[in-house]
């Protein structure tokens, strides 16, 4: 008998899980759930969750890249979404086993404020290199001129200049906060908003609509619905590699399965890029589609061990 930590997952002669687990596997890792309370509860190793979570990753990078294109959107809004990979910035010198991409690890989000669609998404860093690659990335995307708001991250200038000229109608939020009080000093909140300034940019943004509310909370659905990023906790990234899966499984999860509650459709319906809702089980169908065929041996080498 084997362990039941490793126990083998395999059904069978087959070398993949059933389409339903496997599609159930990609359903709870959205809903919040970890890798490791995934495994127990679809009584599976977590080896095999890891190694659907790349494999579910890459093709959602590639559908996502593929599917959400001439987007016809109107007013787009920006923002940035902090986590960590591996440990906090403080304590990436003292790890005594470093990896790559340890620290803080930003995810750029791009909003769709009619539709909700989730435009781009970025993994890096937060700085004007990866500012440029993001908001080149969401304008490769887009056929026609928007409204583009953004806060006051000063790296979204030149990146917004470079990959839109004056075809655009751009404006930053400034928010003002007040000063800490000394019983705050030290803690995660941040200083209470006060208020906030509405700077024009580039072209002629309606001041109504600027605003960066949908990002921020499409960000918060995406926090609360990946345990990686759940403040507070030991729940955090442990190779970036996988925190950069994880959030291009969200992406496809956010824009094509899950059906928003306000629009009763979901954000690809919304922006015409779907005419139905598709599930988990339609994703992994389509992974096993596209999956390429596995090499046969040589039957004459075969044939000589075994004669051996």
């Amino acid at each position: 008998m084997l362990d039941t930590k490793y126990k083998s997952s395999y059904k069978g002669a087959m070398n993949k899980l059933p389409v339903a687990t496997r599609a159930q596997i990609l359903s709870m890792l959205c809903e919040g759930a970890s890798m490791r309370s995934v495994s127990r509860l679809t009584d599976t190793s977590i080896n095999t969750v890891s190694k659907l979570l790349e494999d579910a990753g890459r093709f959602c990078a590639g559908f996502h890249d593929v599917k959400v294109r001439g987007v016809k959107a109107k007013r787009v809004q920006v923002d940035e979404l902090w986590s960590f990979c591996a440990a906090k910035d403080k304590n990436v010198a003292a790890m005594k086993a470093p990896v790559d991409g340890a620290g803080s690890v930003w995810t750029w989000t791009a909003i769709e404020a009619e539709t909700k669609l989730l435009v781009s998404h970025f993994c890096g860093a937060r700085d004007g290199e990866c500012a440029k690659w993001f908001i080149d990335d969401m304008a490769s995307r887009i056929v026609t001129r928007i409204q583009l708001t953004s806060d006051g991250h000063k790296a979204y200038l030149e990146a917004v200049e470079g990959a839109f000229g004056a075809g655009i109608d751009y404006a930053m939020l400034n928010k003002i906060y007040g000063a800490s009080p000394e019983s705050a000093k030290g803690r995660y909140s941040p200083a209470e908003c006060i208020g906030c300034r509405k700077d024009r940019i580039e072209g002629d943004p309606d001041p109504c609509h600027v605003s960066t509310s949908y990002a921020e909370r499409a960000n918060l659905t995406m926090r609360m619905h990946n345990r990686r990023f759940t403040r507070l906790t030991n729940a955090f990234s442990k190779k970036f590699e996988n925190h950069a899966h994880m959030v291009a499984i969200y992406a496809v999860w956010y824009n094509w399965i899950r059906i928003h509650k306000t629009l009763r459709v979901t954000p690809a319906m919304a922006a015409g890029l779907s005419a139905t809702v598709i599930d988990w089980a339609d994703i992994v169908n389509a992974m096993d589609a596209d999956a390429p065929a596995p090499k046969r041996g040589s039957y004459k080498k075969a044939a000589e061990e075994i004669s051996n």
